[in-house]
């Protein structure tokens, strides 16, 4: 009998995830991919005119930050489709990794 009970409390735990996931996946999230950063003082940043170049924090070839909500989810490589840059993915970060930076 206590198996049955088991089963039974899976298969609605089951369905109460389908039914959670089901209310947040209409959900709009900002998605954006971060190359670098860097600082600046106000009077360097009002010197910056077309052809100024900006130092970032990283070098050439290393991974970007894909985040969603300012918060980095996975790194990856620049690629062309179709004339369109887009991200290929190289690694996700940890689930747990990104609640810690929450």
């Amino acid at each position: 009998m206590s198996e049955s009970i088991n089963q039974d409390a899976v298969g609605e735990s089951a369905m109460d995830q389908g039914v959670q996931l089901d209310l947040i996946q209409n959900v709009t999230v900002s998605i954006s991919v971060e190359v670098g950063r860097s600082s600046l003082r106000i009077r360097d940043l009002v010197r910056l005119g077309q052809g100024s170049v900006v130092e970032l924090d990283r070098v050439a070839g290393e991974p970007l930050d894909v985040c969603v909500n300012n918060t980095v989810i996975a790194r990856g490589e620049v690629v062309l489709v179709n004339e369109r840059y887009g991200i290929r993915l190289t690694q996700v970060v940890d689930p747990e990794d990104r609640v810690k930076h929450l």
